[in-house]
Formats: C-alpha cells, sequence, structure tokens
C-alpha cells in the first residue's frame, strides 16, 4: 500500500513538474531569435505571446510561436494522462501547471504571456469539447467586434461554464476556472481599455521596431 502511495505522488509531482517546465518553454522569444527578429521582448509591448510577434512582421514566426504555445499545453495533458493512467485530478493539475509555466516562466525571471494559446492547447487537450467551445466562442466575438482581448475574455469567463454544461469532470470545471481567473489578471490593461474605448483592433498597424509598451496584447 505504501509502494502505491509513493508512486502516485511521483506521478503527481512529475506531472505537475513536467507541465510546468514545459509551459514555461518560451516559444516566441525562440522563435524570434532564430529566425532574425531580435528579441520580441524589444518589440512592441514586449510580451512574448503570437500577438506580439505578429508585430515584428513575421506571419511565419507568429504562426510558430501560436502552435508552440499552444502545443506545450497538448503535451503537459497528454503526458500527464499517460502517466497518471489518465486521471482527471492529475491531468487538470498538469494542465494548469502548464499554462502557469506559460505565464511565470521560470527562464525569463517569471515574466512570460497572458496564456491564451496555451489556454486552448490545455482545453483541447483535457476536455476537447470545452476547448472547441472556446475556439469557437473565440473566432465569433474577434469577427464581431474585431478585438483580439475581448474574444480571449469571453472565451475565458464561458470556459467553466461550458464545462458544466458539456458534463465534464469537476476537475476540468476548476482548471477552467482557475485559467479564466489568471487570464482576467493578466488582461487587467486591455479591460482598463476596453471600458474607454482604446483598445486596438485586429488588423490595425503598428510599428514593429519600438519601446515595449505593458501589456497591449489581447491573446499570448
Amino acid at each position: 500500500m505504501q509502494d502505491l502511495a509513493q508512486a502516485a505522488y511521483l506521478t503527481l509531482g512529475l506531472a505537475i513538474l513536467g507541465g510546468y517546465l514545459l509551459g514555461s518553454i518560451p516559444f516566441g522569444l525562440i522563435a524570434t531569435r532564430l529566425g532574425g527578429a531580435g528579441d520580441i521582448r524589444q518589440i512592441g509591448s514586449g510580451n512574448i505571446g503570437a500577438t506580439n510577434v505578429l508585430r515584428s512582421g513575421r506571419k511565419d514566426l507568429a504562426a510558430i510561436t501560436l502552435i508552440g504555445d499552444a502545443g506545450k499545453g497538448v503535451v503537459a495533458v497528454l503526458l500527464a494522462r499517460w502517466l497518471s493512467h489518465d486521471t482527471p485530478f492529475v491531468v487538470a493539475l498538469a494542465g494548469g501547471a502548464a499554462f502557469a509555466g506559460h505565464i511565470f516562466p521560470v527562464w525569463l525571471k517569471f515574466k512570460g504571456g497572458k496564456g491564451v494559446a496555451t489556454f486552448y492547447g490545455v482545453l483541447l487537450a483535457a476536455c476537447w469539447p470545452v476547448g472547441v467551445l472556446a475556439a469557437v466562442t473565440w473566432l465569433a466575438v474577434a469577427a464581431l467586434f474585431r478585438l483580439s482581448s475581448l474574444a480571449a475574455l469571453v472565451a475565458a469567463a464561458l470556459a467553466a461554464p461550458f464545462a458544466l454544461a458539456t458534463d465534464q469532470n469537476v476537475a476540468f470545471v476548476a482548471l477552467s476556472l482557475f485559467m479564466a481567473v489568471l487570464i482576467f489578471i493578466r488582461h487587467k490593461d486591455n479591460i482598463s481599455r476596453l471600458m474607454k474605448g482604446q483598445e486596438p483592433r485586429i488588423g490595425k498597424k503598428k510599428t514593429a521596431q519600438t519601446p515595449p509598451t505593458p501589456n497591449t496584447d489581447g491573446a499570448a
């Protein structure tokens, strides 16, 4: 019995640590440096996410960043599924750790992105109906209002209700709520600009090589 308990704790520890370290990989920074676009932290808002990478003028690097940031959430969840034999509690903790890793990456002194791409990756791998509904919500809101941050906030706010509506395990409901709260906290400046009608719309051009201004991305 003691051996089983130790194995369970080891699995839990590996899932959480592995998830966090995967989430901490700064794909935006790596892509822009290897792609010759410089340090993404010196471009636009200084954020490491795909939205800010797009401001470098390199759609290819932005796509790589988006796939990488979402993909690390997927890998963290799938790894936890394998390690724990698909135990929802462990899977949820690993997904939450990957999400937290993107926002607070150990490699960048805990200064990371806003987590939206990783949010979708985690949801799609942990409870795909919720991930799909959240993605459709983002697309619909973005198409209607042309505001990336608003789309991310609405999708995040609806994730937990979506999880309840699709009868997901309580661990995934809690995971959805946890990620939504952090997304709202990380988007506090965006929320302020939205309320003032000053939030940049999708497609609005910005100067690529400018000193970073804090927290202007709607998704990262």
